[in-house]
């Protein structure tokens, strides 16, 4: 089975770099590998349209890389099938959308992990990419890669930050990340991510998580925006999105290109 980049991280308590992908192309995954500067890419399924094969051939790019992997992002439903169809194409990692509460967010941990009595999960044997199809289905090694794979909770809900200790505190959670946009949505402040209320809830999540042992990840859209977040302990960041990135260039680049010729 293939070694998880960003769970050694985690483990070797080291910080870890990622950035966001919507197109399914492989190629953009493989461009992301070739810089070197990433320990895994996020594959925002949320977001994006895709189907298996997709998700069969984002793990393919991804192999490509040493000291590299892969994460997907899993909205509501269906969780369970998407995470054992993430984790089978090779993507080693889940960030779960969405958690409201502590029984959502026991599902999630055990989606990814093993059926097993002694890891208490409910992914069971496959004869999936990740276990060379028909090699370690079901195996040992199966089974210890579905605990080295890493979790991470969307905290996003008004909900879930009230209850944030019980919800993140039900065993298996290995990260979270705050989500400013749907949670300013839930306390009746849409557009305003960036309001007062919205910094606190953030700041209280990152202090809380930390001090419960969770990992909090921070997004950002440049690196002029991490030390705030370093200033609270945060250590993990994913930077960019392709798509934004597109659409910042060629907006940018457009208005220019018309100013100079108007201007010629």
């Amino acid at each position: 089975m293939r070694p998880n980049r960003l769970r050694e991280l985690l483990d070797a308590g080291q910080p870890s770099y990622s950035t966001h992908v919507l197109i399914s192309w492989p190629a953009i995954v493989e461009l992301v590998g070739q810089t070197g500067q990433y320990d895994y890419v996020e594959f925002v399924a949320e977001y994006a349209p895709y189907d298996l094969y997709a998700l069969e051939n984002i793990g393919r790019a991804i192999d490509l890389f040493d000291n590299f992997s892969g994460m997907m992002k899993i909205e509501q439903e269906p969780r369970t099938y998407l995470t054992v169809r993430a984790i089978g194409s090779g993507i080693q990692n889940l960030l779960f959308a969405d958690v409201r509460t502590p029984e959502e967010a026991r599902e999630c941990v055990q989606a990814v992990r093993a059926s097993t009595p002694s890891t208490g999960g409910r992914h069971g044997a496959g004869s999936r990419r990740d276990t060379g199809y028909v090699r370690e289905g079901g195996s040992q090694a199966f089974v210890d890669a579905l605990e080295q794979a890493v979790v991470m909770l969307m905290i996003e809900k008004d909900e879930a930050v009230r209850n944030l200790e019980n919800v993140i505190g039900v065993g298996g959670v290995d990260m979270v990340q705050f989500g400013p946009t749907d949670y300013a949505m839930s306390i009746d402040k849409p557009g305003q991510g960036g309001a007062p209320e919205v910094r606190e809830a953030e700041a209280y999540v990152i202090k809380t998580a930390l001090g419960m042992g969770i990992q909090p990840r921070a997004e950002i859209g440049s690196p002029d925006h991490a030390k705030r977040y370093l200033d609270m302990g945060v250590t993990h960041f994913s930077i960019g999105t392709d798509i934004g990135i597109l659409s910042s260039w060629w907006a940018q680049n457009g208005e220019a290109l018309r100013a100079a010729v108007d201007g010629a």
